[in-house]
């Protein structure tokens, strides 16, 4: 799992790890499977809404002493197409389409919808921090 955040504590989880940085951003990696993790977001587990049991992530954020970011629609546009690209190459996704997975929505198309989303952003809005 990652986190986008602003700000970060001085020392982190063994769990957790700072994978990029950036002048206003971290990304953050969470290991979700250890075991330390997992009591944490124990812990924090509260009904969201009527029948929805999770985390916050605001709540796990300020646990953690992050700040969560509010990127801007650039950023939010450069982050897809970024996970896009990696379910892409991913070795689980190239073995469903080996096996036939024929999706309505494939990769190149969500990958064009975010490259139009990009242009009109460009043509229609100065960025915007």
């Amino acid at each position: 799992m990652k986190l986008y955040v602003k700000t970060i504590a001085q020392s982190l989880p063994n769990w957790a790890t700072v994978v990029t940085k950036s002048a206003d951003l971290f990304e953050v990696e969470i290991n979700d499977g250890h075991p330390d993790f997992q009591s944490l977001l124990e812990e924090l587990e509260t009904e969201i809404e009527p029948g929805t049991i999770g985390v916050k992530a605001e709540e796990l954020c300020s646990r953690l002493g992050f700040d969560l970011s509010n990127a801007n629609l650039y950023q939010l546009l450069e982050q897809a197409q970024t996970l896009i690209s990696e379910i892409a190459t991913h070795p689980d996704y190239r073995q469903l389409l080996d096996l036939g997975y024929t999706p309505d929505l494939n990769i190149a198309d969500a990958q064009t919808a975010l490259t139009y989303l990009q242009w009109e952003l460009d043509r229609n809005l100065e960025p915007s921090d």
